[in-house]
């Protein structure tokens, strides 16, 4: 799996369980705070699509995932 497509799958799950543990009518509902979890995850794939810098690219990198000339490679 590319590097693009592992960071896109991280931050649809860390939006989803952000969103599952921080909104109210949620049966998982832990604290409000989560939320600004999803704001931080909607920053960084904001700014990325700006600068191209992926920080969670590194690790993957490290990790053996390939970088298939992806938004995330620079």
């Amino acid at each position: 799996m590319s590097i693009e497509r592992t960071i896109r799958i991280m931050a649809g799950f860390f939006v989803m369980l952000s969103l599952a543990l921080g909104v109210e009518g949620s049966p998982v509902f832990v604290s409000r705070w989560f939320l600004a979890f999803t704001a931080f995850v909607g920053l960084n794939l904001f700014q990325s699509g700006f600068t191209g810098f992926c920080p969670p690219s590194f690790l993957l990198r490290r990790l053996g995932f390939k970088d298939e000339g992806s938004a995330c490679s620079r």
